[in-house]
């Protein structure tokens, strides 16, 4: 098996899982937010389930309306807090949290070789410490925070291989609009994307989550990276992770069935810049000519981490933001 089929089958009880196969997984971590938890609380309460299956399995993060923006959006994070004071679930207030892809893996509440599950299409982030986690709807949230199960289809899985060491100015963000460029966004549609080679053992933890945040937009059910030296350090680095629980490290057989197996060089690519109105429509940044443009914001769950600040500031160090354009630095947490 591939290293998304081991992850699977371990946590529904098999010895072998195949693409297409239909199987209940126990989950780790369920994730909401403030947009999507209000839904999932109702329908956990139509339910009529009492208590979440297990309240240290749930966390619920409040970060797309902070400070909130009007009565209506205010009323959705009452709901949200009172929910999780109610259960004694992981909430983050206002002035503790931050975007919610970036703050769990911080805060040690992703682990390597667990099953993570979020009412948010960017929960596939997690695959960078090699989970597998992915999007859900919120119905389904409520059903998981009920049972602590899911029922889903096996996804056939893509390998992605990267030789060579890249350029110096080359980031996650780059190799994953690229090859969104190359496959299109639906080019990896219901199916894994594991990522290998020379190129990605040299990436940096920020810049791995980067590139599994950005699955979604091929249409992949998850984004998923072995777990190496770098991963065990990053988990080290977060004792509340480390002392969580033992996590298990699975890794791909040599024989692990692929459905397709596409290979960059890295050396090819350089700096990419995507275009509108499709992250699928990029350009190398020497062909993307002078774009006049009024607002720049260095921030969001792709490029708000401290290495994207430090590599902005190393780019920005002596000069200054023109005066006809509106920057906007916004960190991650």
């Amino acid at each position: 098996m591939n290293l998304a089929e081991k992850i699977l089958a371990a946590h529904s009880g098999k010895e072998k899982v195949a693409p297409g196969e239909f199987v209940n997984v126990r989950v780790d971590m369920i994730l909401a937010n403030d947009i999507t938890a209000p839904i999932a609380i109702k329908e956990f309460r139509r339910i009529g389930v009492n208590k979440v299956f297990n309240p240290k399995k749930v966390v619920m993060v409040p970060d797309h309306f902070v400070p909130n923006k009007d009565i209506a959006s205010a009323e959705q994070v009452k709901l949200m807090r009172d929910f999780c004071r109610e259960q004694g679930v992981h909430y983050f207030e206002v002035g503790q949290m931050g975007i919610e892809h970036v703050l769990l893996p911080e805060q040690g509440l992703v682990l390597p070789g667990e099953v993570v599950i979020g009412a948010d299409s960017h929960t596939c982030t997690y695959g960078a410490i090699g989970a597998f986690a992915t999007g859900m709807g919120s119905t389904d949230i409520a059903a998981a925070m009920a049972t602590g199960d899911i029922w889903m289809k096996v996804p056939a899985t893509l390998k992605f291989v990267y030789h060579s060491k890249p350029g110096e100015w080359l980031s996650g963000k780059d190799l994953i609009l690229y090859t969104i460029g190359q496959i299109g966004v639906d080019g990896a549609l219901y199916s894994a994307m594991e990522f290998a080679g020379e190129a990605i053992d040299s990436l940096s933890m920020d810049s791995r989550f980067t590139m599994a945040n950005m699955a979604i937009e091929a249409g992949a059910k998850a984004g998923i990276f072995p777990v190496d030296a770098a991963t065990e350090a990053y988990v080290a680095a977060h004792p509340q992770a480390a002392g969580t629980a033992p996590y298990r490290k699975f890794s791909t057989d040599s024989d692990g069935d692929y459905a397709r197996i596409i290979e960059y060089d890295a050396r090819t690519i350089e700096p990419i810049v995507a275009f509108p109105h499709l992250p699928s429509n990029v350009r190398p940044a020497s062909e993307s000519g002078a774009v006049p443009v009024d607002q720049v914001v260095i921030g969001s769950c792709t490029n708000g981490r401290i290495e994207d600040l430090r590599v902005a500031a190393q780019i920005l160090r002596g000069h200054s933001v023109h005066p006809s354009l509106r920057c906007i630095v916004i960190p991650a947490t």
